[in-house]
């Protein structure tokens, strides 16, 4: 499954969907956050909001399509990287909360995917000239992020009090840092493009493996944690489809 356009990308995120909202999958909840970021990316290209609209095409097709290439791979039971198998075989577990399967889909996507796009059309040199656009798709994503958990805690009111907890707690799941990912991500990328093509893979593999390290964190974050999480995910409704549509 990989997309040649924007538009191809949106097509196969509805697919990806409407098989979740029929399998009940938490796999969903991701697709349904990440196809509202690609519209975004979308009207912002039609807006003329990036320096190089092409190029930024150019970056969230390649972007998507390791996301797409990874469920592929997993629905198939073929091999996929350690950070999106370990995201999606988190869905198999009845306790996580939607929003700790949205991050745990941003961390994969944000720390392994987005580093490594940038770099595969911008090598050497050239990545430094799309930092400015690079920067702008993260505002993008980081902006979708928070109006999803805004909806959800309208929803779910005791996603509220945990997040003014999480605040005052380093090691609390949702104290995940969408502007550490960031920086991290383009840190990445950065190392990605002057590396050797001969090489980049045993670097991937090292970023995949601390990928997965915070991953596992997210979904396992901890007893304390655990217990403020459990009545937040009493109040969910037990339908993946209904909580899907909260996600539009």
């Amino acid at each position: 499954m990989q997309a040649n356009s924007i538009q191809e990308v949106i097509g196969h995120l509805d697919m990806i969907i409407a098989w979740s909202k029929k399998a009940e999958s938490p796999i969903g909840y991701f697709a349904m956050l990440y196809r509202r970021m690609t519209v975004a990316v979308m009207d912002g290209i039609r807006d003329n909001a990036f320096a190089d609209g092409k190029r930024m095409e150019q970056l969230d097709v390649v972007f998507a399509n390791r996301y797409l290439a990874a469920w592929e791979a997993y629905t198939h039971q073929q091999h996929c990287t350690n950070a999106w198998y370990t995201s999606f075989e988190a869905c198999k577990d009845d306790n996580l909360i939607v929003l700790q399967h949205l991050v745990g889909g941003i961390n994969a996507h944000i720390n392994l995917d987005l580093g490594i796009a940038a770099a595969s059309i911008a090598p050497g040199n050239a990545i430094f000239n799309l930092q400015q656009d690079f920067d702008k798709i993260n505002d993008v994503i980081a902006l979708q992020m928070q109006s999803v958990q805004d909806a959800l805690c309208k929803i779910w009111f005791p996603l509220r009090a945990l997040l003014q907890v999480a605040n005052n707690r380093q090691d609390i799941v949702l104290n995940f840092s969408i502007v550490t990912a960031r920086k991290t991500s383009w840190t990445n990328a950065v190392a990605l493009a002057f590396i050797p093509q001969a090489l980049q893979e045993t670097h991937i593999n090292t970023i995949d493996a601390a990928v997965v390290t915070i991953g596992n964190r997210i979904i396992h974050p901890g007893i304390i944690t655990g217990m403020l999480l459990h009545p937040v995910r009493q109040m969910e409704n037990s339908s993946v489809s209904k909580n899907m549509e909260l996600l539009q």
